[in-house]
């Protein structure tokens, strides 16, 4: 790479600009974002992105679920583009970066670039996918879910919101119905710059998250059966409470995601007891139960660890205790060439970086199915986000953007 390029830096004020700019299209009291997939919103946030883009030169495609591809043309168009990208739909309580950032890094990348006269031998493009957030409609990463043959079209066509609005009827009344087959339209990588969504670089320190991949998911719902009785007159050896066994179990979920670090998440996150009520000995308990891990094998015996504490228990207090997989989301290991681009680039630039791994789904992970794919990852203030608070600062916005720019241009050339 010349040295013309290795010094080259993206524009942080206009990248941190146009992010303000957008965060105006559903913009909450509390300093956040609202703009959900597929209303009136979503298609002014579409509007204004797919404006610059044409400004800046791109050429705009939409698919018929209405991925948006933005593309600047290289040397050699015979070449699969460079992706990337990210979404512009938020959730109810959305925050300004989480998704935005990633295609507006994109197309920053690609102003850079304009501004300093560069071709790239392949052509570069930055894409927008439909409901990735899935707050509005079901399945979550819809767009590039059925970019990725996760799912039919026409699956996702017919989903519907609370109201009875499919996904079809709202992509065709906001004018985003687009000509394109999803998945025909060819990928050479894929990079997705993004928020963290979680402390831990922000707990140590770092500037950039080398994202190594996606942490498996399986979701479980477990019932506990006893027998509801009178809280007065039943001696406590005489009862069959569901609520303290639940709560064994519950605390096995936490020990068994901590027995299994570093990547090793447990969670109990929703609680129903029956009769739920003050002086009756609860008599049923159903609770979800979430694990995660960096690999499929060590989610998989997370959940064999707590599946075999829960028939002990059962055996031990005499108690029904049920577990039922409800939901399984498979690990995500990112391509290696596209991980070290994205380490080269942090440490040519002079940021800090570690390896990271993300909690969280995204866009990338389905784009991994297809071609090789990473992600750059940035702290947010107190790893919150899905939040009005959500924050970052436009030091780590513009850090971000540079590792981007230089991941890309080594996989684009020059």
């Amino acid at each position: 790479m010349n040295t013309s390029i290795d010094h080259l830096r993206i524009n942080g004020p206009r990248l941190w600009e146009s992010l303000m700019e957008l965060a105006k299209i559903g913009a909450t009291p509390k300093g956040g974002v609202c703009r959900l997939t597929l209303t009136d919103l979503d298609k002014q946030g579409r509007d204004l992105v797919t404006s610059w883009a044409r400004e800046a030169g791109l050429a705009v495609t939409i698919d018929k679920i209405g991925n948006g591809f933005m593309r600047r043309d290289g040397r050699n168009n015979a070449l699969p583009p460079i992706v990337m990208g990210s979404h512009i739909d938020t959730q109810p309580t959305g925050g300004k970066f989480d998704g935005n950032y990633g295609v507006l890094s994109g197309l920053e990348v690609v102003r850079t670039l304009n501004d300093h006269g560069i071709e790239t031998e392949a052509p570069i493009e930055v894409a927008f996918w439909t409901n990735e957030e899935g707050s509005r409609f079901v399945p979550v990463m819809m767009g590039s879910g059925v970019f990725a043959k996760a799912f039919t079209l026409e699956h996702a066509y017919a989903a519907k919101d609370t109201e009875g609005k499919s996904v079809q009827d709202e992509l065709t009344r906001i004018g985003y119905v687009g000509a394109q087959e999803p998945g025909e339209h060819p990928i050479g990588a894929y990079f997705e710059a993004h928020i963290e969504q979680g402390p831990v670089l922000e707990d140590n320190d770092k500037t950039i998250g080398v994202v190594q991949g996606v942490l498996g998911i399986r979701w479980f719902d477990c019932t506990v059966t006893g027998m509801e009785a009178h809280a007065g007159p039943t001696p406590m050896a005489l009862r069959k409470d569901a609520m303290q066994v639940a709560t064994h179990l519950m605390q096995e979920v936490v020990a068994t995601a901590l027995r299994h670090k570093p990547h090793g998440r447990g969670t109990v996150g929703m609680v129903h007891v029956h009769p739920n009520s003050r002086n009756v000995i609860p008599g049923r308990v159903k609770f979800s139960i979430d694990l995660r891990n960096a690999t499929d094998a060590l989610v998989d015996q997370m959940a064999e660890e707590v599946k075999a504490y829960a028939a002990q228990l059962a055996q031990k207090s005499g108690l029904g205790i049920q577990i039922e997989l409800v939901s399984s989301y498979p690990a995500q290991a990112f391509h290696p060439d596209c991980v070290e681009a994205v380490g080269r680039a942090a440490q040519k630039l002079g940021y800090s970086h570690m390896p990271a791994v993300s909690g969280a789904g995204h866009d990338a992970v389905y784009m991994a199915w297809l071609a090789p794919a990473g992600m750059v990852f940035i702290p947010c203030k107190d790893g919150i986000s899905h939040n009005e608070i959500e924050s970052a600062t436009p030091e780590h916005i513009s850090a971000g953007c540079n590792v981007l720019l230089h991941a890309v241009l080594e996989r684009a050339g020059t």
